[in-house]
């Protein structure tokens, strides 16, 4: 019996691994989930410092225009072997960023979740052992840790997921990891906490409660807080986690850990809107309604690991950050 094209691709990537090439630039890189917020981001800084950028998307929210042109696009789903066999040639590690994100949405579709963020993963680095691709780094999500008492949040601490968002990347890491260990792919997870900054998706149902109070405050339009405000997350600008995104690529003796990302800064609901309507100069209307069910009460990364691995240092203030991103989006105009 002759060998299969799938024989023929396994045989190349078992090579590729054995020669172990060094990282040189410029590197060749594949983003999956290229045209979202983080993933067009993250691939044009990738351009403008002279890599080759290749970008994988559906498109279910990402937006191809805010991809530089010399960004190499490719519309498509991460669970597309095929399609992944041919954008991994010559492609020295991989971001992993597609992924479903909404925590309220995946209560309602628990299983559209795990189809995407889990299945799209491990359909990922079967593609990558195939052809031979040996580093990725996966963007995980601080909400793994779930309702935890200690803060700030470590790395070291047990995960307790309360959506099955969070599920659904934490079981990403293990597979990642798992699999990283038994193929030789190299593989970190960054954590990545309450992102924010221009071009960030806002679905009309659910959007991010950054964009969401900006656009409010602007229109003049009621900010509504779940809770009393006092809850608190750890807001993170988006260049800042590009940084760390961009460091995770070459950083040595990071293999299978996975690594906090955020400002380190706790700020509550009630501090946030108070930011917003210095920002925008604005004095809409503030509601406080019940708790929901399954909330977390306080988020702040532990950014030491951070600081040793990545050299990760945050540089925006979240008034900064707040300005940059009304100065910055054009929906803000």
């Amino acid at each position: 019996m002759g060998a299969t094209s799938l024989d023929c691709i396994w045989i190349a990537g078992l090579i590729k691994f054995l020669q172990l090439p060094a990282y040189n630039k410029p590197m060749n890189f594949l983003i999956t989930g290229a045209a979202g917020f983080l993933g067009s981001s993250l691939a044009n800084q990738l351009a403008r410092e002279g890599h080759q950028v290749r970008g994988l998307d559906d498109l279910s929210t990402g937006n191809p225009q805010a991809l530089a042109p010399d960004v190499h696009f490719t519309r498509g789903d991460v669970s597309d072997r095929p399609k992944l066999w041919t954008l991994l040639q010559e492609v020295d590690m991989v971001y992993h960023l597609a992924a479903r994100v909404s925590v309220p949405e995946s209560v309602l579709y628990p299983r559209d979740y795990n189809n995407v963020n889990v299945g799209g993963t491990v359909a990922l680095m079967e593609a990558m052992r195939d052809v031979g691709v040996r580093r990725v780094v996966l963007t995980s999500s601080g909400a793994v840790y779930g309702d935890l008492a200690e803060q700030p949040l470590r790395e070291s601490v047990t995960p307790n997921p309360r959506s099955p968002y969070a599920v659904s990347k934490l079981a990403a890491e293990y597979y990642v990891r798992t699999i990283g260990g038994l193929w030789k792919i190299e593989t970190v997870g960054l954590r990545i906490f309450n992102a924010y900054g221009p071009g960030q998706h806002m679905p009309p149902s659910h959007p991010p409660v950054v964009p969401h109070y900006l656009r409010q405050a602007q229109r003049g339009g009621t900010l509504v807080a779940h809770g009393d405000g006092s809850q608190t997350r750890d807001y993170v600008y988006v260049d800042d986690v590009v940084s760390a995104l961009v460091a995770a690529a070459t950083a040595p003796n990071i293999n299978g850990l996975v690594i906090n990302v955020g400002s380190g800064t706790e700020t509550s609901i009630r501090d946030l809107i108070k930011h917003v309507l210095d920002v925008t100069n604005s004095n809409p209307e503030v509601l406080y309604n019940a708790k929901t069910s399954g909330g977390v009460s306080r988020m702040r990364a532990d950014l030491t690991l951070a600081h040793e691995k990545l050299s990760y240092r945050p540089s925006i203030k979240l008034d900064q950050g707040l300005r940059l991103t009304l100065k910055s989006d054009p929906r803000f105009k």
